[in-house]
C-alpha cells in the first residue's frame, strides 16, 4: 500500500542539533528571569542541604556508637539529621512554586508564538501540509518543553553540583575513593548524553516523526467521512490507518527497546559504583583510615548519588524525547513567512476598489514555466467582471494574487492605487469578502460564523445579514436559532445552507471589493433565484469578481474576461462574446448543451 502520509514540509526538514533546540528553549526562560532566578536560586540553597545529608547522617553514626551513656549529642545529632532533610524538601517544594508559573506562561507563549507563525505560513505550505500532523506537533511540543525544562534547571543542575560537591568531599578526606567516584560519575553521564545521541536520537526522530504521520492519517481520515461512509470504505480506511500505526510500533519497539539497552548498561555502571565505593571504604577501615561515621557517610553518599545518577540517566533520555518533540516548533520559529509584510507596511485604506495589474509576471514553485507574464489589467471601481475559462487557465490564481496570498515575481498589483506588497496583509484581505463555492464553516455557532467578518457586529445587524443572504427562515427554524452549533466544516448543514451563511457574512464585512466563487452553485432554483437578487444589492457599489463555471449566472457581468493559460484572449459582454463565435461562444455551447 502506497504511503502518502509523508508529506512535502516533512521530506524537506533540517534537522536541528540538541544545542540548538535547547537554545531556542532558554529563549523562553529569558522571557520569565524573575521566576527563573527564583526558581534557581532556591534549587542552588536546596543543593547545599542535599550535600550535607551524608555529613549529618555520619555525625549521627558516630553518637550512637559512642554509647547511650550520655544521649545528648545523639539526640542533636538525630535532630541535625532530619532538620537537613527537612530544610531540604521545604525549599525544594517553593523553588517549585516559581518553576510551576514559569513552565506554565512559556508554555502558552511557545504554542502562541508557534500558531502565529503557522498562520504566517503561506497558501502552498499549507496546502503541502497535513493539518492533523501540524497539530500533533503543536500540541507535542508544549509537553516537550516541560520535559526539557524540568530535566535541565530541576535535574541536571542540581545533580551536577551534588555528585561534584560528594565527589570533592571524598577527594579531600580519601583521594583514592574520591577518584573513583568522580571517573564513574564521568562516566556514567558522557555515556549517556553520547551514546543517547548517537544511538537512541534517530530512532527517536523516527518514531515522532511517524507520530506526526499519524495525526496526519487519523485527521485525513476523520474528516472525510462522509465520503467514506458513501462508498462503505470504513475497513480500507482501517487498513491504512493500521499500515501507518504499524509502521510506528515498529519504529518505537526499536526506539524504546534502545533506550532499554542503555538503562541497562548504566545500571551495571551504578553497580560497579556501588561495589568500589563501600569497598573501597571498608579497605580504609581496615587499615584504620575510617571509622563508623565514615562508612555511613560512605552508604549514604552512595544512596544520594544513586539517586542523582538515575535521574540524570532517566532525564537525559527523557530530555532527548523532549527536544525530539520540540524540534518541529523550533523550525517553525526560525522559518521566516513565505509572504512576508513589509517591515514599512501600513494599513490598507479602503476606497473605491480599483484593480490594477501591471505587467504582473508569476509561476506556482511547482510549475516549469510562468502562469503569467507581463500581464496587464484594470478593473474600474464598482465593475462587475467575470472570469471565465478552462481549468488552470488562471482565474483563482488571479484572485489569490489580489488577495496577496503569494508574491508576484515581477510586476505589481495596486488596488486604489496602492501596492498590495506594500500595505498590511490583514488589512487587505478585510476589505476583500470571498464568498467560495464550498464554504468551509467553523465549529461555533451559527452567529458567530457569520460575525467572524466583524467580531463586533450587533446581533440584530447579524440578523440583518442573514436575511439579506435568505438565511434568516432556516436559522430560525432551528432548534437554537443563531446559537446553533455547525459541526466541524459546517457538516451539520445542508449546501445551500452553508451558502447562505457565507453569503451573510460576506453582507456583513461591507468590504469594497467582492469575490464570488460560483457562490449560488449548491442552491436549488428557487433559493438560487432569491440569493441572486440579494447578491445584486450586495454587489451595488461594489467591484466585483466573479469566477465562473456556470456561464448562465454571469450574462449582467459588465465586462467578461476569458482566460486561457495565464492571458486573457476575449473580453466584452456576454451577448457580445457569444455572437463574436470565439472561445467564449464555445464555452457557452458547452454549458448550455449540459443544462
Amino acid at each position: 500500500m502506497t504511503d502518502h502520509y509523508e508529506d512535502a514540509e516533512e521530506n524537506r526538514r533540517r534537522v536541528l542539533s540538541n544545542r540548538q533546540v535547547l537554545g531556542f528553549v532558554a529563549s523562553y526562560w529569558r522571557r520569565q528571569p524573575w521566576l527563573l532566578a527564583g526558581t534557581v536560586g532556591l534549587t542552588l540553597l536546596a543543593i547545599g542541604f542535599d550535600l550535607a545529608m551524608p555529613w549529618a547522617a555520619g555525625r549521627l553514626v558516630e553518637a550512637v556508637v559512642a554509647g547511650p551513656a550520655n544521649p545528648d549529642p545523639a539526640w542533636a545529632a538525630w535532630a541535625l539529621f532530619v532538620g537537613v532533610y527537612f530544610a531540604f524538601s521545604v525549599i525544594r517544594n517553593t523553588a517549585m512554586r516559581f518553576l510551576i508559573p514559569m513552565s506554565a506562561n512559556n508554555m502558552k507563549a511557545m504554542t502562541d508564538d508557534a500558531f502565529r507563525r503557522v498562520q504566517s505560513f503561506s497558501a502552498d505550505w499549507h496546502a503541502d501540509t497535513f493539518a492533523g500532523a501540524t497539530v500533533r506537533r503543536l500540541s507535542r511540543a508544549m509537553w516537550g518543553y516541560d520535559t526539557v525544562t524540568d530535566a535541565t534547571v530541576i535535574w541536571f543542575g542540581p545533580a551536577f553540583l551534588v555528585l561534584g560537591g560528594l565527589c570533592v568531599m571524598m577527594l579531600l578526606r580519601w583521594p583514592v575513593v574520591g577518584l573513583f567516584a568522580a571517573v564513574v560519575v564521568v562516566a556514567y553521564v558522557a555515556s549517556n548524553i553520547f551514546l543517547t545521541g548517537l544511538y537512541a536520537r534517530p530512532a527517536n526522530q523516527k518514531s515522532v516523526a511517524l507520530d506526526s504521520r499519524i495525526g496526519g492519517a487519523l485527521a485525513d481520515s476523520i474528516s472525510s467521512n462522509a465520503t467514506v461512509k458513501a462508498f462503505g470504505a470504513e475497513a480500507r480506511e482501517e487498513a491504512r490507518i493500521g499500515a501507518v500505526t504499524e509502521t510506528w510500533r515498529r519504529a518505537t519497539i526499536r526506539s524504546w527497546s534502545r533506550f532499554t539497552d542503555l538503562w541497562l548498561f548504566h545500571n551495571l555502571l551504578l553497580v560497579a559504583l556501588q561495589a568500589g565505593l563501600t569497598g573501597l571504604l571498608v579497605r580504609e577501615w581496615t587499615q584504620g583510615r575510617a571509622g563508623a561515621g565514615d562508612i555511613a557517610f560512605a552508604i549514604t553518599s552512595f544512596m544520594l548519588m544513586t539517586g542523582y545518577l538515575r535521574n540524570i540517566g532517566e532525564n537525559i533520555r527523557m530530555a532527548q524525547r523532549g527536544m525530539d518533540d520540540i524540534e518541529d516548533v523550533a523550525r517553525y520559529l526560525q522559518t521566516d513567512p513565505q509572504v512576508l509584510d513589509n517591515p514599512k507596511a501600513r494599513p490598507f485604506r479602503r476606497d473605491l476598489g480599483e484593480i490594477a495589474f501591471d505587467r504582473v509576471t508569476f509561476r506556482y514553485k511547482s510549475a516549469d514555466q510562468d502562469l503569467y507574464r507581463d500581464f496587464s489589467l484594470v478593473i474600474a471601481p464598482g465593475e462587475r467582471v467575470a472570469l471565465v475559462g478552462p481549468t488552470g487557465s488562471g482565474k483563482s490564481t488571479f484572485v489569490k494574487l489580489v488577495q496577496r496570498l503569494y508574491d508576484v515575481q515581477g510586476g505589481r498589483i495596486l488596488i486604489d492605487g496602492q501596492d498590495v506588497s506594500q500595505v498590511a496583509q490583514a488589512s487587505l484581505r478585510q476589505a476583500i469578502a470571498v464568498v467560495p463555492q464550498d464554504p468551509a464553516l467553523f465549529h461555533r455557532t451559527i452567529a458567530e460564523n457569520i460575525a467572524y467578518a466583524r467580531p463586533d457586529a450587533t446581533q440584530a445587524e447579524i440578523e440583518l445579514a442573514a436575511k439579506r443572504a435568505r438565511a434568516h427562515d432556516f436559522i430560525a427554524r432551528l432548534p437554537k436559532g443563531y446559537d446553533t452549533l455547525v459541526g466541524e466544516r459546517g457538516v451539520k448543514l445542508s449546501g445551500g445552507e452553508r451558502q447562505r451563511v457565507a453569503i451573510a457574512r460576506a453582507f456583513l464585512a461591507d468590504a469594497p471589493i467582492l469575490v464570488l466563487d460560483e457562490a449560488t452553485s449548491s442552491l436549488d432554483v428557487e433559493t438560487e433565484r432569491q440569493v441572486q437578487q440579494a447578491m445584486e444589492e450586495l454587489m451595488a457599489g461594489r467591484t466585483t469578481i466573479v469566477i465562473a463555471h456556470r456561464l448562465s449566472t454571469i450574462r449582467g457581468a459588465d465586462r467578461i474576461l476569458v482566460f486561457e493559460n495565464g492571458r486573457i484572449v476575449e473580453e466584452g459582454r456576454h451577448a457580445d462574446l457569444v455572437k463574436r463565435g470565439g472561445a467564449y461562444a464555445r464555452l457557452h455551447a458547452v454549458t448550455e448543451g449540459m443544462i
